[in-house]
């Protein structure tokens, strides 16, 4: 700051107290840069320069998780990345309208939110459906792909016809057997029945030639398994037991002239 003009008390004619005088004013001026000396300028330059690199990754980091924060609002909380379509793949003995009903995905869910796992699991619960699996094909597809299961044998239920798979799963009632498929008589079909694990232990262990044959694999008890076949002919099993050894020598003597060949101890067969 710079003095103004200022001036001083005088004394009074009588020696008394003094006459106030101007006063002196002061004013704030801004310094020339050149009055700065250069190594202080220099100073103060690098210091700005390290807060600013001090603070940059502070804004980069805030500025990414606003990014951030966004992009999972708009995907997560938004209709905008939606399920817009769920595509079925592989389905033939159900229809893509029970596949999607099963999966219980409402339009326009966040994609990004969709349980895969237990929309897979739900869609696996349909009796045709062996396993399921789930993705995603962004932006807004929901593919949902089934192995259906495959039949091995039919069992009678009265006028209708209960269709196996290899586990034994009843997965489809139909009017009439299939042609291409072996019949198993069995009291109560289904996954857990001993009757229907041995009847399909059996029908796996069938050379080609006797599958030819095969009309029927009767279930009269565990121990007492007999194979129909064409012609009114019979092979008595037993047990589902040493199944490569009985089919091996079953096989051997479809060409004898019998109505009744008894395998249960391949190792002494009789026939008549």
């Amino acid at each position: 700051m710079s003095p103004g003009p200022a001036r001083g008390r005088t004394p009074g004619p009588d020696g008394g107290a003094a006459r106030r005088g101007p006063v002196r004013r002061w004013q704030l001026v801004r310094a020339n840069t050149d009055a700065v000396p250069p190594s202080t300028r220099r100073f103060m330059a690098r210091a700005r320069q390290r807060r600013m690199r001090a603070a940059l990754p502070w804004a980069v980091a805030a500025g990414v998780l606003a990014l951030a924060g966004l992009v999972a609002w708009t995907v997560l909380g938004t209709g905008l990345f939606g399920v817009r379509q769920v595509r079925v793949v592989g389905a033939e003995l159900v229809s893509e309208v029970e596949v999607r009903e099963a999966a219980a995905v409402p339009d326009d869910a966040p994609l990004a939110r969709v349980d895969l796992a237990a929309t897979a699991r739900r869609v696996g619960a349909l009796p045709a459906v062996e396993r399921a699996s789930v993705s995603r094909d962004w932006p807004g597809t929901l593919v949902i792909r089934v192995v259906e299961r495959t039949a091995v044998a039919a069992v009678p239920q009265g006028e209708r016809f209960a269709v196996l798979d290899r586990s034994g799963v009843v997965f489809r009632t139909l009017d009439r057997a299939p042609d291409a498929l072996p019949v198993i008589r069995v009291g109560r079909p289904g996954p857990d029945d001993p009757g229907t694990r041995a009847g399909l232990t059996v029908l796996a262990a069938l050379t080609p030639q006797l599958r030819a044959q095969l009309v029927a694999v009767d279930v009269a008890g565990l121990a007492r398994i007999t194979l129909r076949l064409r012609g009114d002919r019979e092979i008595v099993w037993g047990d589902a037991t040493r199944g490569a050894e009985k089919s091996r020598v079953a096989t051997a003597l479809l060409g004898r002239r019998a109505d009744r060949i008894d395998v249960s101890a391949p190792d002494v067969v009789t026939f008549q």
